[in-house]
């Protein structure tokens, strides 16, 4: 039908002017009805097809979204999807490896840690520490450590300007007890270990631990500070040792197999008698950083 609407607009022109109603350009109204068959039968076989294959398009679009949802594709535009990627790249995907092996050990090796610190927490003196641990490593979480660190006494050059004030000028006597040596046994706990990539790639490996542990502490009155010199019963308790209990936790940067950076803070407890009458209950927190030597070598 719309072979014959198109023969009729060609042929009215040519009729107005008085010419031939069919130019012999023109195909016969026979050859257009027949082309016009052929075309109504050519549509008609569109839309049938167009119907039968609805249904497929439709579970087509449908296997698609699913796809999509499922993350088989990706419908962003520009990305291509792992599952439409050739199995030589999908290989290549798989072999990159985000951390690398293990490769420093603890286990069934022992640790030497010589260390120095100071105490943070005493308003009014100066504490200096040195010292060493050692640790067997049982597993690579556990290890048992002993524990040993010494603190000179300097007298008044050890006390901060607070106690110079408070001693010479305001006549108080501040109760100072000074932290001259003390020892723990410990265990040692290391649940999180780590690497850490600096100057361009350099791997370096780290753990953190915690410590818990119990020991000896030694300590001596500064009499001087107390202004207690001579007094019989500040001389009874002058020098003390007392029981302790230390807790704390610290991390160790690893340089190779057998060398490490240290360091940790710990906080250590216990009851101390003044002038043979008083108990105070002590804490002193000290921080403290050591260098540590691993042995034997690593199977």
């Amino acid at each position: 039908m719309k072979l014959k609407t198109l023969a009729i607009s060609l042929l009215l022109p040519w009729t107005a002017l008085g010419a031939s109603p069919v130019p012999a350009l023109l195909p016969s109204y026979d050859a257009l009805a027949e082309g016009d068959e052929d075309s109504d039968e050519d549509d008609g076989g569109d839309i049938l097809d167009d119907i039968l294959n609805e249904g497929k398009k439709e579970e087509s679009v449908e296997q698609e979204r699913r796809a999509v949802r499922q993350g088989d594709l990706d419908d962003r535009v520009g990305v291509q999807s792992e599952a439409l990627l050739p199995e030589e790249q999908l290989a290549e995907k798989r072999l990159i490896k985000i951390l690398q092996k293990k490769t420093f050990m603890k286990i069934g090796r022992y640790e030497a840690s010589p260390h120095v610190g100071f105490v943070t927490n005493d308003p009014f003196i100066n504490r200096y520490l040195i010292g060493g641990a050692f640790a067997y490593h049982i597993t690579e979480l556990f290890a048992v450590e002993g524990w040993a660190t010494f603190s000179p006494d300097f007298g008044e050059a050890d006390w901060k300007p607070i106690t110079h004030q408070l001693v010479h000028e305001n006549k108080v006597t501040p109760d100072i007890s000074k932290v001259i040596f003390f020892t723990n046994a410990n265990l040692q706990y290391t649940p999180i270990y780590g690497k850490l990539a600096v100057l361009g790639g350099q791997v370096i490996n780290f753990d953190v631990f915690g410590v818990f542990g119990t020991g000896i502490v030694h300590t001596e009155d500064d009499l001087d500070a107390l202004q207690a010199v001579g007094e019989e019963d500040a001389e009874l308790t002058k020098s003390q040792n007392h029981p302790t209990t230390n807790i704390g936790g610290g991390f160790r940067i690893i340089f190779n197999e057998n060398l490490a950076f240290r360091l940790e803070g710990r906080s250590m407890a216990y009851v101390e008698t003044i002038r043979s009458t008083t108990l105070e209950m002590k804490n002193n927190f000290f921080l403290a950083g050591s260098v540590s030597f691993f042995f034997p070598p690593m199977d």
